[in-house]
């Protein structure tokens, strides 16, 4: 990878120039359109030749037979890290998020559909949004209902009042009565904490003190266990993904038939968005940076947002390389604040 020391103060300039432009038109950027730049006294003719150096270093490309140069995403890279400033939104755009995301006692994929729709209107892109991980959400209350053989309707509340369904295999058969204690002990021990910290308190309390505790207290244990085992994946909301067939890059039936079975399977998506989960702020994804070759032509731009301090999703925008990343990266940064503070237990 090039990095910036290795170019002159022209070149870097140059390369600036050469991607703001082709962000703006969508069309090759030649030379005659660079000398135009009243900030670059060159000829075409030395503009040609920096531009031959920064094609030789991988950092620009010329489609096809085309005289102009476009980004590649070696380039796209240099720029994002190196020569681009991003400014503070203007106050009516943050007024747009906040306003949108003023949510009051609202479910959390409600809250979280409304983040994934707003980061789609204001970038015209497609927003993602992950669900907050159940690991990291704090059970409010739990119930049993018996069902035919040894089969079991839990429900259980998280905050935010959000209602999860789950059926369980229990391989004993319990009365109305018995899942009721249960159900008692359990919301007397275990209500107020994460669903990560009970499943651990669930292994220990089997294994320190079996002969201390009754029959009843085993069989609520046992049956905790089956409701909390480790939970799939987690989902996301994905919005505005028609937006992306307005891009000439991206409007290829064959390119766009492999991104949209990409979201339709979702587990390269969300692979791509747990790598985000560590990181601090933004972070970028550029073409084939993905791994995934159906977003080859695409960039994803993502931040973490955090429930109680901690972090449970990611957030995020998905457009072309050539989006506009000045104003796309203060958009997902803002609205992951935003959205982890309407989340925020008040």
């Amino acid at each position: 990878m090039i990095k910036s020391h290795e170019l002159n103060e022209r070149s870097l300039y140059l390369l600036k120039a050469l991607v703001e432009r082709y962000i703006h038109d969508g069309q090759p950027v030649g030379s005659r359109a660079l000398s135009k730049d009243p900030q670059i006294h060159l000829s075409p003719a030395s503009i040609r030749n920096v531009m031959a150096d920064l094609e030789d270093m991988g950092l620009i490309h010329s489609p096809h037979t085309s005289a102009g140069r476009i980004p590649t995403a070696s380039g796209y890279r240099m720029f994002v890290d190196s020569l681009l400033t991003v400014k503070p939104l203007a106050s009516a755009e943050l007024d747009q998020l906040q306003h949108g995301l003023c949510i009051e006692a609202e479910k959390i994929t409600d809250v979280v559909g409304k983040a994934s729709r707003l980061l789609s209107e204001v970038t015209q892109m497609a927003g993602v949004v992950t669900l907050p991980r159940r690991e990291n959400v704090t059970l409010q209350h739990i119930e049993f209902l018996p069902m035919s053989n040894t089969r079991v309707l839990v429900i259980f509340v998280t905050d935010g009042d959000e209602v999860h369904n789950k059926i369980i295999h229990t391989g004993k058969l319990f009365s109305p009565a018995e899942l009721q204690q249960a159900a008692n002990y359990l919301n007397s021990v275990y209500a107020g904490r994460s669903l990560t910290l009970i499943r651990q308190l669930l292994v220990s309390d089997l294994e320190n003190d079996r002969v201390a505790v009754n029959q009843a207290m085993l069989d609520a244990v046992n049956i905790a266990q089956l409701t909390f085992a480790q939970q799939p994946k987690d989902d996301y909301v994905l919005s505005g993904e028609t937006n992306l067939m307005g891009f000439s890059e991206l409007s290829d039936m064959d390119r766009l038939k492999q991104l949209f079975e990409a979201f339709n399977h979702k587990r390269g998506v969300i692979h791509l968005l747990d790598q985000c989960l560590a990181s601090d702020g933004v972070q970028i994804f550029i073409g084939e940076e993905s791994g995934y070759r159906a977003f080859d032509q695409c960039s994803l731009v993502t931040a973490p947002y955090s429930v109680n301090d901690q972090v449970v999703g990611v957030l995020g925008v998905i457009g072309p390389t050539r989006m506009n990343y000045q104003k796309v990266i203060p958009f997902v940064d803002v609205t992951a604040k935003l959205l982890g503070a309407a989340l925020n237990p008040k």
